[in-house]
């Protein structure tokens, strides 16, 4: 009865799965938090989950790196990994862009809370 639940779990314990637990976790952070600071990192876990979703899906565990002349079994599909790594650079691009606008942001209106921010802005005019 035990390997058997354990053997469910395994199955149901994949990079797809993990990345849409992910992608929600992120969802949430960025619809419930009004934290800048917090949403800018939540915008991050739902870029991680999208990437892993990517790289994870129709992963065989059988296929080997597509590295060399001769292969004695499938090699995998470098496509999917090859645009993931452009999305890691623009995932680290529009993160430090982020940063920056809320660094500015908060020196000009003092807070973190967009709500506020909104609000201090509209004084301002």
């Amino acid at each position: 009865m035990i390997e058997r639940v354990s053997q469910l779990t395994i199955e149901y314990i994949n990079g797809e799965n993990i990345s849409l637990v992910l992608f929600f976790v992120g969802i949430y952070g960025l619809s419930a938090r009004r934290n800048i600071l917090k949403s800018i990192i939540s915008l991050g876990i739902v870029q991680a989950a999208i990437i892993l979703f990517f790289v994870s899906m129709d992963a065989d565990s059988s296929s080997v790196p597509p590295i060399g002349k001769s292969f004695s079994q499938i090699p995998s599909d470098p496509v999917p990994q090859a645009l993931m790594i452009t999305a890691v650079v623009i995932g680290i691009s529009v993160t430090a862009v982020s940063l920056t606008m809320f660094i500015s942001l908060y020196r000009k209106y003092g807070t973190t809370n967009w709500s506020k921010a909104r609000r201090k802005r509209e004084d301002m005019k």
